[in-house]
């Protein structure tokens, strides 16, 4: 019984870890970075991550890059005259001190654009994101299939219309 128990624990530890997908800049904790997988030839992608800052004072995350995109920009997406409109945030996107800020499908999220090759699920792939005060910091994107993207966006808006 506890060698099984015993065993149990330890596969769980090395699971449970392999899942870890936290990263800390500053005072920045950025979770769970995950972006969505990509038609055959598309050359832009998104991702989607949770920005934490544990700090006192604000930062803004300005940029990134990517060895798989020519290009990491950060945009919005907002209805404007009833049609949904995608655009670069201008000077970034501000994470205020003591805040979380969540980048997800449907609303404020990564861009990358030049694609090299096309985001297939199940492939791992590092980018640097760029913060203004905190800097650089590297992190794997998790690439998802379209259909778990789409049950983060419901969770996203579900979540938001409670607020």
């Amino acid at each position: 019984m506890f060698k099984n128990t015993f065993a149990a624990a330890i596969l769980f530890a090395t699971t449970s870890t392999g899942f870890a997908h936290e990263y800390k800049v500053g005072d920045l904790v950025i979770d769970h970075p995950v972006a969505r997988e990509t038609a055959s030839g598309a050359n832009v992608g998104g991702g989607y991550v949770t920005i934490k800052n544990t700090g006192s004072t604000a930062d803004r995350l300005i940029g990134g890059s990517a060895n798989f995109a020519g290009k990491i920009e950060i945009h919005e997406m907002k209805m404007v005259d009833q049609v949904m409109k995608m655009n670069p945030i201008e000077g970034g996107l501000e994470i205020p001190a003591g805040a979380t800020v969540k980048l997800a499908p449907g609303g404020n999220h990564i861009m990358f654009m030049k694609l090299s090759s096309q985001l297939k699920e199940g492939e791992k792939h590092k980018a640097t994101l760029k913060f203004e005060k905190a800097g650089g910091v590297e992190i794997t994107f998790s690439v998802l299939s379209i259909a778990e993207t789409l049950k983060m966006k419901q969770k996203h808006h579900s979540m938001a219309s409670d607020n």
